[in-house]
């Protein structure tokens, strides 16, 4: 049983001329026998708790920053009218932090043996599961003086899926795409080694590729046209270790590398490459592998939604191990990782021949613009300290990034709002030079 405000104002009005003007036990009990008497009545002709019956439906997913709707539905079979507030409780984050917390409270009203539906609105601040937990309800009676209470448990689950935010470069990188295929400029040799289709010589076009033997069965000059090559292999291998774990800004590297890695995965599946995916630290945490390019977006989105960092060591002969098993020829290893000295010198620099030898390698990495801010301030004292911390920092990345590129390793390091274009940029430039 629970007891509402309404009870204890009535007591309290009640108590107070009892203690002015016939201060007694018989004066308390005149006045609190009729209220517990009411109070019994009242908690009897509430509606059960337990009869209630409890459906859900509607979103099993959502953008992060985007608002889910779960429509719960209550039943009533008793013949009694249900008076009730019920608490739809989800974990914190299923809400902005400065949200307010009735979001997940409902007051309904429900007449005996009907139904009521109610939405509760979602708006997660993680990605990941939000997993629903139970539903309290607390029956008012008629009176309004008492109630009962109970709990159901209605499971239901809301995938989080990475914000994506890079999707608004796609267009232009489709764009630059077409221009590589041929969609909206003449081919040259010089964009690709995939043989496309014979034309008409024109003026102006390179000699080399005339082919003598389709001129000599026509009257006029054909020449062979390129095109970047396509059914490559790409493989994106995601660094879920502690260097994953650090933020920039507000956004964790992994976010940042995610946002990346699915923007390169849009962009490769409309060129015509496969694409898969691998996240590794010490033990394989997701893979998608062997889907077609109208499934590979959904599959990553849906892999890369509960992955979380782990605060441990990335095992790098493991991470090439499982890179060299995903890709069985010769592929385009894409490698989100940092370029921290320690983790690329005593982890990835060991094992970097053994990829480099049979594959092409990128590797791309969150940059902090705030080390760039730090570099710059030199107006006091503790700014000249800081920016010589910063400037350290950057010759490292520095030493690190052309460490990689003695291996033949294409390296980008950007910022998290510049990584993903800057990625894919990488993308059709190893694409137009044929080196793919």
């Amino acid at each position: 049983m629970a007891l509402t405000g309404r009870t204890a104002l009535l007591a309290a009005l009640g108590a107070l001329p009892v203690g002015i003007l016939a201060p007694s036990w018989a004066g308390m009990l005149a006045v609190n026998a009729p209220l517990s008497v009411a109070i019994l009545c009242d908690y009897a002709l509430a509606a059960p708790v337990r009869k209630l019956q409890f459906t859900r439906t509607g979103d099993t997913s959502v953008r992060l920053g985007d608002t889910a709707e779960i429509e719960l539905t209550v039943s009533n079979p008793s013949r009694r009218r249900l008076r009730a507030q019920l608490r739809d409780a989800w974990p914190p984050s299923s809400w902005p932090s400065d949200a307010k917390e009735d979001l997940s409270r409902h007051r309904l009203t429900v007449p005996a043996g009907e139904r009521r539906s109610l939405t509760t609105l979602l708006r997660p601040s993680r990605r990941g599961d939000r997993r629903a937990q139970r539903i309290t309800v607390r029956s008012f009676g008629p009176l309004g003086l008492a109630a009962r209470q109970g709990h159901h448990e209605v499971p239901w689950t809301v995938r989080v899926m990475p914000p994506f935010t890079s999707r608004k470069h796609l267009p232009s990188r489709l764009a630059r795409l077409r221009e590589l295929d041929g969609g909206s400029s003449v081919l040259t040799r010089g964009e690709g080694t995939e043989f496309d289709s014979l034309r008409e010589y024109l003026p102006g076009d390179d000699t080399r590729s005339i082919d003598w033997r389709a001129t000599a069965r026509q009257s006029s000059v054909a020449i062979r046209t390129w095109r970047p090559e396509r059914d490559r292999h790409i493989l994106i291998v995601l660094d879920t270790g502690r260097t994953s774990a650090g933020r920039v800004g507000d956004v964790p590297r992994l976010d940042a590398a995610m946002d990346a890695a699915l923007l390169l995965a849009a962009l490769a599946s409309r060129a015509g490459d496969r694409v898969d995916l691998l996240a590794y630290d010490r033990r394989l945490r997701a893979q998608v592998r062997g889907r077609t390019a109208s499934e590979v977006l959904p599959a990553m989105v849906d892999a890369l939604a509960p992955l979380e960092p782990e605060l441990v060591e990335t095992d790098a002969r493991g991470l090439a191990s499982h890179a060299i098993a995903g890709a069985p020829r010769r592929s385009l290893i894409v490698l989100l990782t940092g370029l921290d000295a320690a983790p690329i010198e005593e982890g990835i620099l060991p094992v970097l021949p053994q990829l480099a030898q049979r594959h092409t390698v990128l590797v791309a990495s969150v940059a902090d613009p705030h080390v760039t801010r730090m570099a710059s301030t030199r107006s006091t004292i503790d700014g000249i300290y800081e920016a010589a911390a910063a400037t350290q920092a950057q010759f490292q990345r520095a030493r690190i990034a052309d460490q990689l590129r003695r291996h033949g390793v294409t390296v980008v390091d950007a910022t998290p709002e510049d990584l993903a274009p800057a990625l894919a940029d990488a993308y059709l430039s190893l694409k137009a030079a044929g080196r793919l």
